[in-house]
């Protein structure tokens, strides 16, 4: 059986941050996962989500996963959330196998508008330079088809890429770097001119507003592939988890989307 590397990068990932930063998983009433996400087709078990909450720095973590054999997809989704006040970065991870290409998202997701903060840019994604030039040059990678809007609104440190099953392993090396430079933002905050020079965003706001985009549907039209495979109410449970650091118990049971 062929080792199911999309799945595996991003469960390394999640158990090491739930363990490094004492985080609590939320269960299910059965004790499992959070919730268990069924298929549209015959409601039989396709994938899951965990959810991992903190009270300190990170203040939730999401993990999405739906493996769809029949099309040939396993995919993995983790966003790790920080405080709504704080000026730490998110930290994110898309890890995806759409038979027989893999693909990959990674980045840090910046509290403040980069373009008018350059001791914050420079401080946060400068330790990046290096990994992001190794990673976007690897051997065998093809960059992903993302528009100019989904792409302004991450940071334009973001490894968004396709990848040959072959080398995919060796992206855990860059996925490792940027999940280390965010411990070391979340563990240890930001020099003190840094925080000076941001004083003029309102961060939650910000926040607010970035998510809000991000997790569009609009905007990021993945959502119209999630759908058809896991229905209406689902899909719209697994995108509204995202865009708050709340736990999201439950959606409308009537809800639809306009098509």
């Amino acid at each position: 059986m062929t080792e199911r590397w999309a799945q595996k990068l991003s469960l390394a990932k999640l158990e090491q941050i739930k363990e490094r930063l004492g985080l609590t998983e939320l269960h299910g009433p059965d004790g499992g996962s959070f919730r268990p996400v069924l298929s549209a087709r015959d409601q039989s078990v396709i994938g899951e989500t965990r959810i991992l909450v903190g009270e300190g720095v990170v203040k939730k973590v999401v993990y999405h996963a739906i493996t769809a054999d029949f099309i040939g997809l396993d995919s993995h989704m983790i966003f790790a959330f920080t405080d709504p006040e704080s000026a730490v970065p998110h930290w994110t991870f898309d890890s995806v196998l759409n038979h027989p290409t893999y693909a990959f998202h990674l980045d840090l997701l910046p509290r403040v508008d980069l373009g008018s903060h350059r001791k914050y840019m420079e401080y946060v994604f400068g330790a990046l330079d290096e990994t992001f030039e190794a990673g976007k040059n690897h051997n065998g990678v093809s960059e992903a088809a993302l528009g100019p809007i989904q792409r302004s609104i991450m940071s334009a440190w973001m490894l968004a890429y396709r990848v040959t099953a072959e080398e995919y392993p060796n992206m855990d090396q860059y996925v490792q770097k940027y999940l280390d430079r965010w411990y070391d933002l979340v563990e240890n905050g930001f020099p003190e001119d840094v925080v000076d020079s941001i004083k003029d965003t309102d961060i939650a706001a910000r926040d607010h507003a970035n998510r809000g985009m991000i997790f569009n549907r609009e905007i990021d039209h993945v959502w119209d592939l999630i759908g058809p495979l896991v229905g209406d109410v689902q899909s719209e449970m697994l995108r509204a988890q995202l865009e708050t650091n709340e736990v999201v118990e439950s959606v409308p049971a009537d809800f639809t989307l306009a098509r």
